[in-house]
């Protein structure tokens, strides 16, 4: 086992059932005014409305925030300890897959470029763009208040434009004057040439090889 705070273990610290820390102090100055278990908010005692704001302030920053509190954790343990996904797995009781896509994005946002104001999820959704559009795909969605869904509704019409237009300059002509047909009986090439419309409405003229 490996040795933790205080001579705990790992192990320890991730045992079932360990209660949490308590999540805020009051602003009367008590001791704490509600707590976490791994189920449940737990109110000790009466809460006046502004302990009930602060708990709810910080319970959607732990729930917007989580995903980078681990992502930079177990990217320090691999580098310092060799630790590997399964360990992290079980410690924090998040598969090794949900983990991997955490240390990649934060490995993507140097923590200067992370942006308070947006959630961890929008920049899971820019994470493969190059630096320069993460930038300008976050900005606007700070700017125009873009909930995950709305960006990412966005960059997909994005892309698909993008690729709409890479289609439409790849499309090439091919020069009449190149194009031969094969005898059925002999594998004669018969040279096909482009001739202006007719009676018949035909607009090919094939030229068979002399007699």
């Amino acid at each position: 086992m490996a040795a933790g705070v205080g001579g705990a273990t790992v192990d320890d610290v991730a045992a079932p059932g360990v209660r949490t820390p308590d999540l805020v102090s009051t602003t009367k100055g008590q001791a704490r005014a509600a707590s976490i278990t791994p189920v449940a908010w737990v109110v000790n005692g009466t809460l006046e409305l502004a302990d009930w704001v602060a708990a709810g302030r910080n319970l959607g920053a732990m729930g917007r925030c989580s995903q980078w509190w681990l992502g930079d954790w177990i990217r320090y343990g691999n580098t310092k300890f060799g630790e590997r996904y399964a360990r992290a797995a079980s410690i924090t009781g998040y598969d090794s897959q949900t983990l991997m896509n955490m240390v990649y994005v934060a490995s993507r946002f140097e923590i200067s470029r992370r942006r308070e104001n947006l959630s961890w999820s929008h920049h899971e959704t820019v994470a493969s763009l190059a630096v320069g559009e993460q930038e300008r795909w976050l900005d606007h969605a700070s700017k125009e208040r873009l909930s995950i869904v709305d960006l990412r509704l966005e960059l997909r019409a994005a892309r698909k434009g993008e690729r709409q237009e890479q289609d439409d300059g790849e499309i090439s002509t091919v020069d009449p004057s190149a194009a031969v047909l094969l005898c059925p009986q002999c594998g004669h090439e018969i040279p096909v040439e482009e001739t202006g419309p007719s009676s018949s409405g035909g607009a090919l003229a094939v030229e068979g090889p002399a007699p």
